[in-house]
């Protein structure tokens, strides 16, 4: 349950919506354990409820009465990458390091060992070897995932999601391309054979509401 309204909609429900953002409660409803998640992964307040099967089709009833509007993972794909929040088997893969992703925040550095821990460790010390690079479209065409990135006709990276912005009215796109790579930068994508000229840009690429 997402957006601007959304401690509406869950008071509506008789469910707490006041705790801190990026934390967890639990509460009841008709009766049966919830857990009510402010993580909002969408660049707006919002809430991911979790609830047994048992009540989760009548909670939704009761959301949509209270005036959430469904809507699809595609709309929250495009609302997460307008913010550039990466995503599992996208910007994070086996093969991409959270240190490559921007993810270093989150990594527990102070912990003695883990796994992979020598080599992230390395990663930081002495640099990655790429990094994740924020795309805008200067042109009309719409970046997907897995587009060769192209410097001066070279192929110098791999776009890693890309959609048409809705509140841009623009392509965006996420790539993990070389480390000297800096904002203001013109490239371009391989857009099944046609060029399309992008700009290296600051994330994020809509600034969130408050949360």
């Amino acid at each position: 349950i997402q957006g601007p309204r959304s401690p509406e909609v869950l008071a509506a429900l008789g469910l707490p919506a006041d705790h801190e953002y990026m934390s967890a409660v639990f509460a009841t409803y008709s009766g049966e354990d919830v857990v009510l998640c402010r993580s909002g992964y969408t660049g707006e307040r919002g809430y991911e409820v979790i609830a047994p099967v048992a009540v989760i089709e009548p909670l939704w009833v009761a959301a949509v009465a209270a005036g959430a509007v469904p809507a699809g993972l595609g709309a929250r794909d495009t609302l997460r990458l307008e913010m550039g929040y990466p995503l599992h088997g996208h910007e994070i893969t086996t093969e991409i390091s959270p240190v490559e992703a921007g993810l270093s925040w989150a990594i527990g550095w102070d912990k003695p060992t883990f796994h992979g821990s020598a080599a992230l460790k390395d990663q930081k010390e002495n640099g990655a070897p790429r990094k994740r690079a924020a795309l805008k479209a200067t042109e009309r065409g719409i970046p997907r995932g897995d587009m060769p990135v192209l410097r001066d006709g070279v192929q110098i990276g791999i776009t890693t999601s890309g959609t048409f912005s809705p509140s841009l009215k623009e392509g965006i796109a996420l790539a993990l391309v070389p480390t000297d790579v800096k904002i203001g930068d013109m490239l371009h994508l391989d857009v099944r054979g046609r060029t399309l000229a992008v700009e290296v840009v600051r994330l994020p690429f809509v600034q969130a509401s408050t949360k």
